[in-house]
């Protein structure tokens, strides 16, 4: 088989959409469930039933690394309620397809996460759908490039951070009480916390702030039996790179490995978090990054 996305040297069309970006309109499809092999083409991921009969809430679950989590959660054995905003109805659909066909049941919740009434509703949801809460994936998010601090408006700064750090306070908060020993929360960061991106001033401070919640979280929870980590990814072949862009920022589009990750390889961290193969591992962030070396 081809493996042309995971080769060195891969680089991703340079195309633009509106925000927030719509998985079907991709011009490439982004691999959401095959790993690479040493020679360079790709295989579907293996299975363990390493999440047999947990219930997963993904927030922005509809496409990138929501999507592919979704998918790899429900072929670890998982069930998932999936957490859109309502414009995204088209990729949620296709995600559910693709989750309930590895037999699991996908729940498809829309609402905008940025009104903590609606982060309530999501934990009720799936204690109503799914029975319970055993893991929480706080992906969903929100960014968009200005060059200086000076062009970066108020309402900007607030919606970045309203969508991007509030609700994963929220939605830890409201599904905290009702998860139990070997329950597991991971938050998406970002390189960016890291390294400091002037182009994305917001979002890089929103992910600085969700590496610091990770830690504090942990820190409550522990001992509780409770685990909360994060994974930092780097440049990822999704949605929000033709939607928030530009052209010069596309086209630099790589990391030290040659080229941009792919959903499924950020997905298989977060399933490593969600399962007890990191029975070890609470209050850290895992540098899906591609090989750039940070300071962690």
């Amino acid at each position: 088989m081809s493996g042309s996305q995971y080769q060195p040297g891969h680089t991703i069309p340079v195309t633009h959409q509106e925000f927030p970006g719509k998985e079907h309109r991709m011009p490439v499809q982004a691999q959401y469930d095959t790993l690479p092999t040493d020679d360079g083409g790709y295989q579907k991921y293996q299975p363990a039933k390493k999440l047999e009969g947990k219930k997963a809430i993904i927030t922005g679950g509809d496409s990138g690394i929501g999507r592919a989590t979704a998918i790899l959660f429900a072929m670890e054995g998982a069930d998932s309620l999936i957490v859109y905003l309502p414009d995204e109805e088209k990729d949620a659909k296709e995600t559910k397809e693709m989750v309930e066909s590895h037999g699991r049941k996908c729940y498809l919740l829309a609402t905008d996460l940025t009104d903590k009434a609606n982060c309530k509703k999501a934990v009720d949801e799936a204690l109503k759908t799914l029975g319970g809460v055993n893991i929480l994936f706080n992906n969903a998010a929100y960014q968009n490039m200005v060059d200086d601090i000076k062009d970066l408006s108020e309402e900007q700064w607030e919606h970045t951070f309203n969508t991007n750090i509030h609700p994963f306070f929220y939605l830890s908060k409201y599904a905290l009480p009702h998860m139990s020993r070997g329950a597991t929360i991971i938050n998406n960061a970002s390189i960016n916390a890291y390294i400091g991106r002037p182009d994305l001033l917001d979002y890089t401070s929103t992910k600085g702030a969700i590496v610091s919640f990770t830690r504090g979280l942990s820190n409550q929870y522990v001992s509780q039996g409770i685990r909360v980590n994060a994974v930092a990814p780097g440049p990822v072949w999704t949605p929000l790179i033709p939607a928030t862009m530009n052209d010069e920022a596309q086209k630099s589009f790589t990391s030290p490995m040659g080229r941009p990750a792919q959903p499924s390889e950020i997905a298989t961290c977060v399933v490593f978090l969600a399962s007890k193969d990191s029975s070890a591992i609470s209050g850290q962030t895992i540098h899906c990054n591609g090989g750039s070396i940070v300071n962690g």
